[in-house]
């Protein structure tokens, strides 16, 4: 059983984490893998956690998360008539199949090559995030047949090579092709159910050398982070959410994308050795 004095601070961090992380998803509505993965990043390295496989420990439990938070998501969603089932399920085997394939990949990258990963689409998730128009359109409705699969694929594969549940890529993806914004946001909490549920099965096969582990770690799912966080952003969402219909969410959606920007510049730096 690992020491008090291992387990206690890393509680605290996590505590504090999952507290922000909630507060800014209820906010901005943006999904906490954003925000998790650089979090887990520092906080292990912190602890003195600092292995050539920590992130995909951090990319791991970021997804076990999702897990909890999309179910929850989705049957609110749905209980509103929000949420498109044919989109859903016409997607499932796409999102599926490139989320195992983004694990077989990242499992067999060094940590810094996967900094580099998150850097990069955090940055142009970011500049989404401030820039991008609800107005943009490539078509009225969402594709079939072949580039149907290869999007679902890529936003699987992308989404656990980041962390995420897709929502930062299945929103603006399902915009583009002429869905409102509510039924999108709707759909995507679907997809992040669809794309965890088997990278983190997959996570979990996943060794891990015991040396540079967190404690309690399950391949490379840390079950601390994982309970700690689902409890404070169950908390601390509702509050979130209460502050988004008292303040003007557009500046603040600029405010995260710069943060976006910077926490995912800072991971690219490090990537880079600087």
């Amino acid at each position: 059983m690992p020491e008090l004095s291992l387990i206690l601070p890393m509680l605290a961090l996590l505590l504090a984490i999952g507290a922000v992380a909630g507060v800014i998803a209820g906010l901005l509505g943006v999904g906490g893998g954003l925000i998790l993965v650089p979090a887990f990043f520092y906080a292990f390295g912190a602890l003195g956690y600092d292995s050539p496989q920590i992130m995909q420990i951090c990319l791991a439990t970021s997804l076990s998360t999702i897990i909890v938070t999309s179910v929850r998501s989705v049957l609110a969603h749905h209980a509103k008539g929000a949420v498109d089932w044919t989109i859903l399920r016409g997607w499932a085997p796409g999102l599926m199949l490139g989320a195992v394939l983004g694990v077989l990949v990242a499992a067999g990258l060094r940590s810094v090559v996967l900094q580099g990963i998150f850097g990069v689409l955090g940055v142009l998730a970011g500049g989404y995030l401030a820039f991008g128009r609800a107005t943009w359109r490539l078509g009225t409705a969402m594709p079939g047949g072949a580039l149907r699969a290869a999007l679902s694929s890529g936003v699987g594969f992308l989404a656990v090579l980041m962390g995420i549940g897709g929502g930062l890529f299945g929103v603006p993806l399902m915009t583009v092709y002429g869905q409102a914004i509510h039924r999108a946001v709707a759909t995507a909490a679907g997809f992040g159910l669809l794309i965890a549920v088997p990278s983190v099965i997959a996570f979990l096969l996943v060794d891990i050398a015991p040396e540079g582990r967190p404690p309690l770690t399950i391949g490379a799912v840390n079950l601390p982070a994982f309970a700690v966080i689902v409890a404070m952003t169950l908390l601390t969402t509702p509050l979130g959410v209460r502050l988004a219909h008292r303040l003007d969410p557009k500046p603040l959606r600029r405010v995260f994308a710069v943060f976006a920007i910077v926490v995912a510049g800072n991971m690219l730096r490090k990537a880079a050795g600087f």
